[in-house]
């Protein structure tokens, strides 16, 4: 391959790429988080869309022509970022496979931006300096607004074919569940800690358990409302300082600065005389600035518990 073409290459590459790391490091500096933030709009959206313009920008002219190269060539330098940001632990795996969606969208379309400054045949080395500052210009505006916290709810069902004392014994206390009774796709697939036991030390309001899970996590639960084989309401708390560190990322850590759950519902209702409904919802709060996009996933998230928490108690229920 010729040389200058290699060195060409490398250099459409690098520039974004170290754009990218630069301005992680620049955000990451936790003495200017009121006015920088990782967890931000100008972050998350910016960053990649300007690595998407800057790839683009950056090469041939031949190149910029071809529709599939401004469109799917910014995400290299995404995924250079990704595996350096992992290998460095600045970002954890489950943060990564949350937001990658999104840069590779907005890489894309940064891309096309790119395409158009090169391809209008004038100097705007003006607008790409605006756009590589977009993201510090903007930041402090949006961390002065401020997050709001937005409640949501996740709700999840399923049909059991056994009698309500039978289902009710093993809502009230879920003996430890198994790996292989472990059925949470997606929580597994994103490393969240997956759920071992959980037990009341009595039926009725003011009952409290643990709801226990893997690497340390650990839902505290008070019973608000009960009625037996009906209903249970009950509150849920998580504390940051009881999770080691090494169990999630400090971006999507229950009970932390951005995301929280509030309480659960079971409701269990009859169908027919050999089948009852089994309900399970749960409310959650998240304080960020992109709770549009955050409580697609949180909510995904919450379902995918509280799913895998009813197939056991329906399988345990009907083989007893």
């Amino acid at each position: 391959m010729d040389k200058s073409k290699v060195t060409k290459a490398l250099i459409i590459i690098s520039i974004p790429t170290l754009y990218a790391i630069l301005l992680r490091l620049f955000f990451g500096i936790k003495t200017w988080n009121d006015l920088f933030s990782v967890m931000s709009i100008s972050f998350l959206f910016c960053l990649p869309t300007i690595v998407g313009a800057l790839t683009v920008y950056f090469s041939s002219t031949e190149n910029v022509k071809k529709f599939w190269y401004r469109f799917f060539v910014p995400w290299i330098p995404i995924f250079i970022f990704l595996i350096l940001t992992l290998a460095l632990a600045w970002e954890g795996w489950a943060c990564w496979l949350m937001v990658l969606p999104l840069f590779l969208i907005a890489a894309s379309i940064g891309g096309l931006i790119g395409g158009y400054l090169k391809l209008r045949k004038k100097d705007n080395k003006v607008y790409v300096s605006v756009l590589m500052l977009l993201p510090l210009l903007i930041s402090p505006v949006e961390q002065s607004i401020g997050a709001i916290p937005g409640a949501y709810e996740a709700y999840t069902y399923i049909d059991i074919h056994a009698p309500a004392d039978k289902i009710w014994d093993n809502i009230t206390r879920v003996r430890e569940i198994s790996q292989e009774q472990d059925k949470g796709w997606l929580t597994k697939f994103l490393g969240f800690p997956r759920p071992l036991k959980a037990e009341l030390n009595y039926n009725g309001v003011g009952a409290y358990r643990e709801a226990k899970f893997t690497n340390g996590l650990v839902f505290h639960e008070t019973v608000s409302e009960y009625a037996d084989r009906k209903r249970m309401v009950f509150s849920i708390k998580a504390y940051p300082y009881e999770i080691p560190s090494t169990t999630m990322d400090e971006h999507v850590v229950i009970g932390g600065q951005y995301f929280d759950v509030l309480n659960g519902t079971y409701e269990l209702g009859k169908l027919n005389d050999t089948t009852y409904r089994l309900h399970l919802y749960s409310h959650f709060k998240l304080t960020t600035t992109f709770n549009f996009y955050a409580s697609w996933w949180a909510k995904w998230i919450m379902q995918d518990i509280q799913n895998n928490i009813l197939q056991v108690e329906k399988l345990r229920a009907e083989k007893e």
